[in-house]
């Protein structure tokens, strides 16, 4: 039996792929670094935390200059472990194996990534995850039983985590542009791409959006920039009230489907709406897909991307504490991150 965990089941660690100066961040590595620092510093609050990079040395003085200007006590290094390995870029979250419980026990299934249909060189990341595996850096915390988890090699479908979001309970959310981009699985109809994830996760159904989009996003409208499962019978959303945005008339059809959609039990979902993030732009004026439905859930707390808007970050922990009332919700600085077109749930892969 197989089934895709929820991402608020509990977790076993956190990856993180570090920035270095041979990926699109060195003109910026210096910020970039100091929002990957405090990153770190507050997952590990909750759970360990797997950093792969370049230079280990670098990244652990950077870290220990964090707790030490943050005042937390060094015993936070237990919780991390690093592993030195070339990377393209960071997007942990697109490159990073997926977990799957197959008969009770944890595999990592490692999908083909080729740069969101081949728009960036990925090559050396679509090599972490066996790399990893191989190195036995997922082995940082036995299952109960003892165990440690399984490996597939899963690279003959190109498929990215931040284009599924799952209810732990065999439904799935996601969007047709993204899946059916025909840089991705060119073979592959929308109902070979669909029987596809229902046999390798275990699903009972797959719930497609039409509509809904972000400028300046080069993921193909990844679901984790506009819809997220907060538990199997509620959805928080980006919801667009501005009809000169030009995001209004996609996210407004984007919320209907929502609207239409039900739960197993045959009533329509609990829809929390976040708001549209202020217009961030880049310095050629070019919108940038700023979202605060890139959350990451970990064990106990919710981190949420901020982007230096007083209200609008105040709004959306609002709605995302009403969406997980029994979790700490956790704000980090992420306008650095929205510079390379992601943000903080892009930048993560749980397991």
């Amino acid at each position: 039996m197989k089934r895709l965990p929820a991402e608020w089941e509990p977790q076993r660690f956190v990856q993180l792929t570090w920035p270095h100066k041979a990926t699109d961040w060195a003109p910026m590595l210096d910020e970039v670094n100091a929002c990957f620092v405090e990153l770190a510093l507050a997952i590990v609050r909750f759970e360990p935390l797997l950093i792969v990079c370049a230079n280990a040395t670098a990244v652990r003085q950077l870290l220990r200059e964090g707790c030490e200007a943050m005042g937390i006590e060094e015993t936070t290094y237990g919780k991390i472990r690093l592993v030195e390995m070339l990377t393209n870029d960071t997007w942990a979250r697109d490159h990073g194996g997926i977990t799957v419980m197959v008969d009770g026990q944890a595999v990592i299934y490692d999908y083909g990534f080729n740069g969101w249909g081949q728009k960036f060189e990925a090559g050396l990341d679509n090599q972490l995850t066996r790399k990893l595996y191989d190195a036995g850096a997922f082995n940082t915390k036995a299952d109960e039983d003892g165990a440690t988890p399984a490996y597939l090699d899963c690279n003959d479908f190109i498929l990215e985590g931040g284009s599924l979001e799952s209810d732990g309970n065999g439904t799935l959310l996601t969007t047709s542009e993204c899946l059916l981009s025909e840089f991705r699985n060119p073979s592959y109809t929308r109902e070979m791409i669909e029987h596809r994830l229902k046999s390798d996760f275990g699903l009972s159904r797959v719930l497609w959006l039409n509509h809904g989009y972000l400028e300046g996003d080069d993921t193909d409208s990844h679901i984790d920039t506009l819809a997220r499962f907060c538990d199997r019978d509620t959805i928080a959303y980006v919801r667009c009230d501005d009809p000169v945005d030009a995001h209004y008339e996609a996210l407004q059809k984007m919320e209907q489907e929502l609207m239409q959609f039900r739960t197993f039990a045959g009533v329509p979902y609990r829809l929390i709406p976040l708001p549209m993030a202020d217009a961030v732009y880049d310095e050629e004026g070019n919108r940038l897909p700023a979202t605060y439905a890139n959350f990451l859930i970990v064990n106990g707390a919710v981190l949420m991307p901020t982007y230096g808007s007083l209200l609008k970050d105040e709004m959306a922990q609002n709605q995302l504490q009403l969406a997980f009332p029994d979790r700490e919700i956790v704000m980090v600085d992420c306008r650095i991150l929205i510079e390379q077109h992601g943000s903080l749930h892009c930048v993560t892969m749980q397991y």
